[in-house]
């Protein structure tokens, strides 16, 4: 029996010892939390939470210094986590309204709605959760103003195209019509012009010859001088 409550003293002094570390990470964490350095804050939380990863306090300032780090989504994930596994009211109040930043930065607006009505639920009287909750409203209206006018928008783009697409076709078929009428057209042009436009070619042929004759004449003519 003495034996076994030297072993069991033992085992609390160096529990004791555990605990005391990871205090000291969450403590110096939670220092340079303060101070804005996030990024070691943040160290220090997932140390401690190496000696203890079922700390409420570890994993609370670990979501919270992940989510000042801009990291919305590993925040949501840490926050879900502890809601499901505590259910202190408090302590839920504060989580949920961490929550529902999460997601409000990352535009899932309903959801974060859903985490603030949860969070009012535990503490009714939060001044700050009540009014994110209703800027989280404001913008999901907002966001689905956007969505319907983008909607519109893309329904109009594709009635311009379809009534250009029908405006091109109607185009094309007069375009076929057209090349079906014209060699009728040109045969007819053919039979009653013939005489007058062979005449006129002739009439060039003979003018360009003409000029053609006067250009040799000319260059002989420069290219004698030129010998001389």
């Amino acid at each position: 029996m003495r034996y076994l409550t030297i072993i069991f003293l033992l085992f609390l002094t160096g529990y004791e010892s555990f605990s005391q570390k990871e205090n000291a990470l969450l403590r110096q964490g939670n220092r340079k939390f303060e101070n804005g350095d996030y990024k070691e804050a943040e160290k220090d939380y997932r140390k401690a939470l190496e000696l203890d990863k079922e700390s409420i306090k570890g994993q609370f300032n670990l979501g919270t210094a992940v989510y000042k780090n801009g990291n919305f989504e590993e925040a949501t994930k840490i926050y879900n986590n502890l809601a499901e596994k505590n259910k202190d009211p408090e302590v839920q109040a504060k989580v949920f309204h961490n929550l529902g930043n999460s997601y409000l930065q990352s535009k899932e607006y309903e959801k974060s709605i859903l985490a603030y009505k949860n969070a009012l639920m535990n503490s009714p009287k939060n001044v700050d959760t009540k009014y994110n909750l209703e800027y989280a409203k404001m913008m999901l209206k907002k966001q689905q103003q956007q969505q319907q006018q983008n909607k519109d928008n893309k329904d109009k783009k594709d009635d311009k195209k379809d009534e250009k697409d029908k405006k091109d076709q109607n185009q094309d078929q007069k375009q076929k019509n057209d090349q079906q009428k014209q060699p009728q057209d040109q045969k007819k042009i053919s039979k009653d012009d013939a005489d007058r436009m062979l005449e006129a070619l002739k009439n060039d042929e003979k003018k360009t010859m003409q000029k053609v004759k006067k250009q040799k004449a000319k260059v002989q003519v420069i290219g004698i001088e030129k010998d001389w």
